[in-house]
């Protein structure tokens, strides 16, 4: 992510998921997580697609990003917490997220409307059943990815 992000000028966070289906919601929980860190600054706009990401491509379009961050579960087979840059000719090869529209194909619809690089960052579940919580190892991970975006944009002052 520090690679894709070194020559950014505005970023588009688009979180992804279901935020009653367990760790299915890391999209949904680091979206608002960003966004209330990030709340001034111009640089870096955050949207909760939730399960249908696809209604906020105009939104995104209009705010005319340089960078998208797309974060998401993604069934990698991998231990709970795993986080990976998911890349897009190898999302067809993952389970990701339960929202109607595939992933690859919004990213595709992205990237022919939208002038922006565009990543998948994507997290091993542990369990996605209804009404459970985020799980131990992926408040973890979000930590993780929090930290790293910490890294490369200050947060907003004022905190």
């Amino acid at each position: 992510m520090k690679e894709f992000l070194k020559d950014h000028k505005k970023i588009v966070v688009l979180g992804i998921g279901n935020e009653i289906k367990g760790d299915d919601a890391i999209g949904p929980v680091l979206a608002k997580r960003i966004s209330t860190l990030y709340d001034k600054n111009n640089d870096v706009v955050v949207f909760d697609g939730g399960t249908v990401p696809e209604n906020y491509t105009g939104s995104i379009r209009r705010e005319n990003p340089t960078h998208i961050i797309v974060l998401d579960a993604v069934e990698m087979k991998k231990e709970p917490g795993y986080i990976r840059v998911v890349q897009k000719d190898e999302i067809a090869n993952y389970n990701i997220s339960t929202h109607a529209m595939p992933v690859s194909f919004l990213i595709k619809y992205m990237e022919t409307t939208i002038h922006a690089k565009i990543i998948l960052v994507g997290i091993q579940p542990k369990s996605m059943g209804f009404d459970e919580g985020i799980s131990k190892e992926i408040e973890k991970s979000i930590n993780k990815v929090l930290d790293t975006f910490f890294e490369i944009i200050e947060p907003s002052k004022g905190l």
